[in-house]
C-alpha cells in the first residue's frame, strides 16, 4: 500500500501528552473506536493551542478534514454520515466526561464550546458558567444532560461488600458479561439488605435467577416492596 506507516523519523519531533489516567482507567472503558478517535484528536488539538483557556468548537471539529478522515467507514461514506458520526463520538466523550461541553446560546445562533476535563477545563467551565470568561459568542449558557451511568460491577463490589480482591476480578467480569446489568445491581442491593455481603451471595442469587427465571417487574419496585417488608419485620 502506497499510503502505509513507515515509521516515525530519527530526530526531533512534536508529542501529545496524555495524562496518565487515559490509559490505566479510560482506555479500558472505551468500545467505541470512534470515541476513541475524537478523544484523542482533542488532546492533540487542545495540546497546540497557547495560554488559556483551550478549547475546541464543535465547528471547528467539524472542518478537521483529518479527524474527518479518521471516521470514514467506508471511501463513500457523506459528509453528513461523518458529521453525524462525529456528533455521537463527541456525545460519547462527555457522557463518560473525559470532555466537558458548553452551549452557548444567542439570538445569532448558538455555539458549542469542548474543554477537556481537566484541572484547567474545570476551571474554565466555572468561570464562563459564573459570567468571569466570555468566550466569542455571548449568551445563555446551556450544559448537555449527562444521565449518571450505572455502576460497574467493580464498583457495586466495592460499595456493598468492601475492597475488591484480585482473585476474584476475572469471576466479576464473566458475570457482567453473563448477566443484565440491572440483575446483577439488584443483586448487591440484596445482599447488603441481608446483611450477606460476600460475592458467594451475589453470585447465587444471579444462578438462581439464571435458572429458575426473573419477573419482569421494574427491580426498583421490587426493592421497595421487599424493604417494606423487612420494615414491618422489624416491628
Amino acid at each position: 500500500m502506497s499510503d502505509s506507516f513507515v515509521g516515525f523519523p530519527a530526530g526531533k519531533t512534536r508529542f501529545t501528552p496524555m495524562p496518565d489516567l487515559f490509559f490505566t482507567k479510560l482506555l479500558s472503558q472505551i468500545r467505541d473506536l470512534d470515541e476513541l478517535k475524537v478523544l484523542l484528536y482533542v488532546f492533540y488539538y487542545l495540546n497546540r493551542q497557547r495560554g488559556y483557556p483551550r478549547y475546541m468548537t464543535m465547528a471547528e471539529l467539524e472542518a478537521e478534514g483529518l479527524l474527518l478522515a479518521a471516521l470514514q467507514h467506508a471511501d463513500d461514506d457523506p459528509p453528513e454520515a461523518l458529521i453525524q458520526r462525529l456528533h455521537a463520538a463527541v456525545a460519547a466523550c462527555v457522557a463518560r466526561r473525559s470532555l466537558l461541553q458548553l452551549e452557548i446560546r444567542a439570538e445569532e445562533g448558538s455555539a458549542v464550546y469542548l474543554f477537556a476535563n481537566t484541572d484547567q477545563g474545570r476551571q474554565a467551565v466555572s468561570e464562563v458558567r459564573k459570567g468571569e470568561l466570555i468566550l466569542e459568542q455571548r449568551g445563555a449558557v446551556h450544559e448537555p444532560h449527562v444521565p449518571r451511568p450505572r455502576p460497574t460491577i467493580f464498583e457495586l463490589y466495592e460499595q456493598n461488600i468492601g475492597l475488591l480482591q484480585p482473585l476474584l476480578a476475572e469471576e466479576l467480569q464473566e458475570a457482567e458479561r453473563d448477566y443484565p446489568p440491572e440483575w446483577i445491581e439488584e443483586a448487591f442491593l440484596i445482599a447488603a439488605e441481608n446483611n450477606a455481603r460476600s460475592w458467594r451471595y451475589v453470585n447465587s442469587i444471579l444462578h438462581r435467577w439464571a435458572a429458575e427465571g426473573k419477573d419482569d417487574r421494574p427491580p426498583s419496585s421490587r426493592l421497595a416492596r421487599r424493604q417494606g417488608r423487612l420494615r414491618r419485620a422489624r416491628r
